[in-house]
């Protein structure tokens, strides 16, 4: 059934036996990228925790299966478009350098046609990579956080500045949060009214209680309105409830890269309705997991645009040139994202802004290649 699915669609589409050479170049070139630069990649991270792993007694079983075989999917992941990129500027400038492509082009097939096999095969590593972005990575990232905290001493840093929505016309503030004691720092509580702030609850320092599962206040004020008049009182201790949890408390930008995407569609949802002040970065997370697949589809053709150029110094200029915009790319894509957290740019926007660029600048090296 499959196979007679298969032989349809290659008839619809003409596809070749010089179709299906280039495609498993392509495929072929990806994988044996991965495979080298992810090997390079892991004995540079074993040189630098190695020392770590030791210190902490991490046995070698937990090593591999706890950290490494959730470190490769999550680098594979990330840099996945400037795989494909690095393999397609390879294989293609040396087919440019054998005068294939001169020759495949004298033989009546257009230049469009010809990056069929590279679309097809671009199409099917994009698929992978939205799978792996959306579904596989989430998972591993869980388990190499786990393994932080057990073996690498992974500690979070006290979260400063939280706004939470605790209802419709309630809202809490936080200057700092320490995750391990479960106490923050000038705790601030506000009902608004019709007009003007109608209650507000102040203390110097919030501890949760596990036991009871409240929150204790020390060292605050209390002021309300009534019919038109301010009551204002102190207090040393008081045990009180809200809307929220340590948990509301605890979450930084990194829990979103642990949630699979129908889990973190939910989960912006919610952060939405409290006023989460890290709702840009988890947006940022939801674009980026389609950002990269798509980018996989422009940097293929952004490269063939570039090796498929024959030049008498060989595939070493290809590649210098290639690894140049490579890196650009790489480059762009931080500083947006930068942009998209710390200044005004909208998040999504932020993260698509590079494939917008590129996508532009490879129309214009598509259209002035020699065909």
């Amino acid at each position: 059934m499959a196979g007679s699915v298969v032989e349809k669609i290659r008839e619809k589409l003409h596809w070749n036996i010089l179709d299906s050479y280039i495609l498993k170049k392509f495929l072929g070139s990806v994988v044996y990228s991965i495979i080298l630069l992810m090997t390079i990649i892991i004995v540079v991270d074993i040189s630098e925790n190695l020392q770590r792993f030791l210190d902490n007694n991490a046995p070698m079983l937990a090593v591999i299966t706890g950290y490494y075989l959730n470190f490769i999917p999550y680098f594979v992941n990330l840099f996945i478009p400037l795989f494909t990129f690095i393999s397609v500027i390879w294989f293609t400038s040396k087919l440019s350098a054998n005068n294939e492509i001169v020759a495949i082009l004298n033989g009546g097939v257009s230049f469009y046609r010809m990056l069929l096999p590279y679309f097809t095969g671009a199409v099917i590593v994009a698929v992978c990579a939205l799978i792996l972005a959306n579904f596989v990575v989430p998972k591993t990232n869980m388990g190499m956080y786990k393994f932080k905290e057990t073996y690498m001493e992974h500690t979070s840093l006290a979260k400063i500045n939280i706004h939470i929505k605790n209802s419709d016309n309630s809202y809490i503030y936080i200057e700092r949060w320490t995750k391990a004691e479960k106490t923050g720092y000038q705790f601030t509580y506000e009902v608004l009214g019709e007009q003007s702030i109608a209650y507000k609850l102040s203390a110097q320092r919030i501890v949760y209680n596990d036991d009871t599962q409240n929150w204790t206040l020390f060292g605050g004020t209390e002021r309300r309105i009534v019919d038109g008049q301010e009551i204002f009182s102190t207090f040393v201790q008081k045990d009180t409830v809200f809307n929220m949890r340590p948990s509301d408390l605890n979450q930084d930008a990194f829990i979103s890269e642990t949630m699979t995407t129908p889990e973190l569609n939910r989960f912006i949802k919610e952060e939405k309705a409290k006023g989460s002040t890290l709702i840009d970065q988890y947006i940022i997370e939801q674009q980026r997991r389609l950002a990269n697949p798509f980018g996989i589809l422009i940097m293929t053709f952004f490269a063939v645009s570039v090796s498929s150029r024959k030049t008498r110094r060989g595939v070493g200029v290809h590649i210098f040139i290639g690894m140049g915009l490579a890196f650009s790319f790489v480059f762009f894509q931080q500083i947006s994202t930068v942009f998209s957290v710390q200044g005004n740019m909208p998040p999504g926007l932020g993260t698509w802004i590079p494939n917008l660029m590129c996508l532009v600048l490879c129309a214009i090296l598509l259209r002035s290649t020699p065909k």
